[in-house]
């Protein structure tokens, strides 16, 4: 009952206390649309992928120094921070944005497609930003530049946090939000809170969508070995199936979430997406290896659910004669939104955009790394509408036909330096 008190006192108790958005923060925020226009074309049409950020990162700090903010490069390999002082003593705010493109090929016809191809785990694959981050760069560019013009209103410090590998470091690298922290980028000035976006293909441009507490979910990457013992196909007696045995953990996996899970607290999946095992039709197999994903948006369903696949898998396995070991690779934490933060900046949004345009979410069984820097500090992450108004059909991200109206880009800027302004100065 309390969670949806809480939801219901987001959605309707705080409509009426929308806070008007600067003249000055509109207007300088307007004037530099096409400079961020013109950014995020140039970034698209040369993506790079996690770690490999290197062009993307040249320009952002070339940007950050033309404004007279302080820089740092080579942050967690390719990331860029940049930290600009306002007039006033006060607090620090981050704003974050994810600099890296994804080894997909794009279809779409654009004068500013990405041709960029690589090779990949291996394979030949084209490179495209298809999750929007080229936008999440040119947005916070576009901010640097409107806060640089408005020190004057500035009561404590901005560091601009541009963060490399958000889709996960190549095998055998760190990177990402957590190396970032590791690295010290929530230090020397120590911030006190984060804010960041991300675009979505499917909001309307000119919308934002946000959730108190948990809005993304924890990923993590499973992997199941399986021991059987090997026979002739025609003789299963003779040995033990890890097939089969594969089988049961699969369906059993699904009976946590439907018979042990609560969901009426959170939604939770766990997918199994590869199963591996056997050469030959004709010979059972002595070993399965079974790989998948968890997805939660509560830390004790988290607990539960990874405490009983271990004990499902083993135990399955036991009873059918065989073995099983099972590891766990955290890939993100949970997106928390800070209920209190959530609270105070709401206004802000509905300032900026229109109250009847800031929508009320449900969670998304996607994973976002903001996470670990939220677990760091409070943290407010929300959704930027980018989808074409009159759309009737909008391409998933990590998809070749993925596309971002660039008009939604606007409200990012006017959004994120508000935000600024309105937390420094409520201090």
């Amino acid at each position: 009952m309390k969670q949806l008190n809480t939801l219901f006192f987001f959605a309707l108790g705080l409509s009426a206390f929308a806070q008007s958005a600067n003249p000055d923060l509109i207007a300088a925020s307007e004037a530099v649309e096409p400079k961020v226009i013109n950014w995020r074309h140039d970034i698209h049409e040369h993506p790079e992928l996690s770690n490999r950020e290197f062009e993307t990162a040249a320009k952002v700090a070339k940007h950050l120094e033309s404004l007279g903010i302080e820089v740092q490069t080579e942050v967690a390999k390719t990331g860029v921070v940049g930290i600009l002082k306002g007039d006033h003593p006060g607090k620090v705010v981050a704003l974050r944005a994810d600099m890296d493109a994804l080894p997909v090929t794009e279809r779409n016809d654009l004068p500013f497609k990405s041709e960029v191809t690589t090779t990949f785990m291996g394979a030949e694959t084209g490179v495209m930003h298809a999750c929007g981050h080229d936008t999440h760069v040119a947005i916070l560019m576009g901010t640097a530049e409107v806060l640089a013009q408005n020190k004057d209103k500035i009561h404590g410090t901005v560091k601009f946090i541009f963060q490399p590998a958000e889709e996960g470091a190549p095998p055998g690298e760190e990177g990402g939000a957590a190396l970032m922290i590791k690295e010290g980028v929530l230090k020397s000035p120590d911030v006190d809170a984060i804010f960041g976006l991300h675009i979505n293909s499917a909001t309307p441009v000119g919308t934002i969508a946000y959730k108190p507490g948990g809005t993304m979910a924890a990923v993590e990457r499973f992997v199941v070995n399986i021991k059987g013992k090997q026979t002739h196909g025609s003789q299963p007696w003779g040995g033990v199936d890890p097939i089969y045995i594969a089988s049961k953990i699969v369906d059993g996996f699904q009976s946590i979430i439907s018979r042990e899970s609560n969901l009426l607290v959170e939604p939770a999946v766990i997918t199994v997406g590869k199963i591996t095992a056997g050469v030959r039709f004709n010979i059972i197999p002595e070993s399965a290896e079974l790989i998948g994903t968890v997805r939660t948006l509560d830390p004790d369903m988290r607990e539960l659910i990874i405490r009983r696949m271990t004990e499902m898998s083993e135990g399955l396995a036991k009873a059918y004669g065989g073995s099983a070991t099972i590891e766990f690779q955290s890939n993100t934490a949970i997106t928390y939104n800070d209920l209190e933060l959530t609270e105070q900046m709401l206004p802000t949004l509905q300032g900026v955009a229109g109250t009847e345009n800031v929508k009320l979410v449900k969670a998304t069984t996607g994973g976002e790394d903001f996470s670990y820097f939220q677990e760091e500090v409070p943290g407010f992450f929300f959704f930027l509408g980018g989808m074409t108004p009159g759309n009737t059909e909008a391409y998933p991200h990590h998809t070749p036909d993925f596309q971002i109206d660039d008009d939604g880009m606007l409200l990012g800027v006017k959004t994120m330096s508000q935000l600024v302004i309105d937390y420094l100065s409520a201090q």
